[in-house]
This record gives C-alpha cells, structure tokens and sequence, in this order.
C-alpha cells in the first residue's frame, strides 16, 4: 500500500528530474549568495539562455528522431554571416537579409538531411562534414572579420520597454518546437522513427522525407539562434558559437530525452538549456574559474546520460 502511494511521486521525479535540479540549485544559489536572486542578474540567466536553448530546440527535432546534429554551431555562425555580408557588403534590406540568413540554415539543414536519408550516411559524420564546410565558408564569407548586421538583425539582440528580445524569440522558438512535436503528424512521425524506425517504415511512414524535414528545423534554428546572438552584438562574427553543439545536445539530455530516440519534448529541452545558464551563471557569481566550470558542465552531462540510462531500466 506503500509502495503505490510513493509510486507516482517517484515517477514524477525520474521524468521530471531537470526540473528538481534547477530548483534544488536555485535554492542553494539563493543561499549561497544574495546576487542570485535578483531582477537583473534572473533576467541576464534569460538572455543567456536564449541562444542555447534555441539551438536546442532544433537538436530536439533531431535526438527524439535517433539522430545527432554536430554542425548546428558552425550553421548558427553561417546564417548570421550570410545575413551581415548581404547587409553591409551587397546592400539588400534589413528583412530580406534575415530571411537569407533563416534561408541557408534551411538549406545547410537540408543537405544534411539528404546525405543522411538518401546518402546513407550516419548522422554523425554528415554532420560533422557540415561542420566543417559551415565554419570554413563562414571564413570566407568573412575573411575572419566580423560584419555589421542589419537593424533588422539587431533587433532580434535588443531590449524593448524592458522586455528582452532574445527571451520573447527563445519562447517562441520553444512554442513552435511543442506545437511541431505534439500537435502535428510529423511530429509523432518522429516519435514513431525514433523508437522504432523499421517499425516506422512497415506502417508507411515516409521516413527519409521526414528525416530531411528534422535536419531541415534543425538548420532553421541554428540560424535564428545565430542571428540572435548576433543582434546582441551588433555583428556576425566568424568564429561565432563554437562548440555550441555540445550545449545543445546536453540541454536535451538533460531535459530528459534519450539519445536512443523516441523521447524527448520542448520544456524539457527549456528546463536543460536554463539549467546549464544557471549553472554558469551560479559559478561566475561565486568566482569558479572556468576552467572548472568546464569540469562541472561534463559532470552534469555525464549524471544526465546515466540518470537517462537508469530511467530507460525502470521502464523495461
């Protein structure tokens, strides 16, 4: 009788456990320092997190499918760069060049997606060449100078009345991964592919169309999340979000997806991108060094990958 009354608590703890840790550590920050918690310094965590969680958001596209997305740091930088050069060096307007920006995230995306469903390449190493190609056409482009941006692009960075922009674009970036997961056919079509992809093609699913359309939502968020972090500077820069790959892909570990596929969700992914914020956040304010900071992130990823792991045990 016991047992089934703490059943459901325990249950909401292991698919919740993100959740409990950014309030567990929220609570300790606040008595570890009065800074924490404040207006400004809650606002700056929001901002923070604003660029990650956005790639995230894309990565979750991708790890709920079973695959792996290693390019969507270099494609970040791309879009912002492609947006800038049409700006200051070609002379287009301001929205059109945010558009073009969006526009080769979507075709960095897509020829992913291709290599992978129709090329048959794993997703690690078609993404990992498109890492390459990104960040090396991103130099060029450049001639490792940072552009200006557009107005336009810069607005994506500002504050308005009070209101930063980059947490109004993260939220609404966030609504769209949800609606796109839960309300649409696609989206349980990625469920589906990412549990079972050969059980997936035996009901009629179009698996490498879809495949196309993850990596395809996957570039498209790379590059808003690009062209975010470059309206906070008022310029693209060549060797912009560098290894921010790997933040994405913990945020949706540690928001509770598995890297075998078929789970995953947008809050969660939310919770994981604001977690690794807080984190980083929490550690400047008490002066860690970063390099220890580091040595911290990789423990969370790695009790995130083993909490994943046990989950996954329970419920066989």
């Amino acid at each position: 009788m016991k047992k089934t009354a703490e059943h459901p608590i325990l249950q909401w703890m292991m698919n919740n456990g993100a959740l409990v840790g950014l309030v567990v550590l929220c609570i300790g920050l606040f008595i570890a320092t009065p800074h924490f918690l404040t207006v400004n310094n809650l606002v700056n965590v929001g901002v923070q997190a604003a660029t990650v969680a956005i790639l995230a958001f894309g990565m979750t596209f991708v790890i709920v499918a079973a695959g792996i997305d290693l390019s969507v740091g270099s494609v970040a930088a791309l879009g912002a760069m492609v947006a800038a050069y049409s700006f200051s060096n070609v002379g287009l307007p301001g929205p059109v060049t945010l558009l073009l920006g969006l526009f080769t995230g979507l075709v960095a995306g897509v020829i992913s997606g291709i290599s992978i469903a129709y090329g048959k390449l794993p997703a690690f190493i078609a993404t990992l060449a498109m890492m390459s190609i990104a960040r090396g056409a991103t130099l060029v482009i450049s001639q490792g100078s940072p552009i200006a941006s557009s107005p336009e692009v810069n607005f994506l960075g500002a504050t308005v009345a009070g209101v930063p922009i980059p947490i109004v674009t993260m939220v609404f970036a966030g609504l769209v991964c949800w609606f796109i997961l839960s309300r649409t056919v696609i989206g349980r079509s990625m469920y589906a592919i990412g549990g079972n992809v050969e059980a997936a093609i035996l009901s009629g699913l179009p698996v490498k169309r879809i495949l196309v359309v993850v990596y395809a939502l996957s570039g498209v968020f790379a590059a808003l999340a690009g062209l975010v972090m470059t309206g906070r500077l008022a310029s693209a820069q060549p060797q912009a979000a560098v290894g921010y790959e790997l933040d994405a892909i913990a945020a949706v570990v540690i928001g509770g997806a598995s890297l075998s596929g078929g789970s995953g969700k947008a809050t969660g992914t939310l919770v994981g991108a604001i977690l690794l914020a807080v984190i980083r956040n929490g550690l400047n304010i008490l002066n860690v060094s970063s390099f220890w900071q580091q040595i911290v992130i990789g423990l969370v990823i790695a009790f995130a990958v083993g909490f994943d792991v046990i989950r996954n045990k329970t419920a066989r």
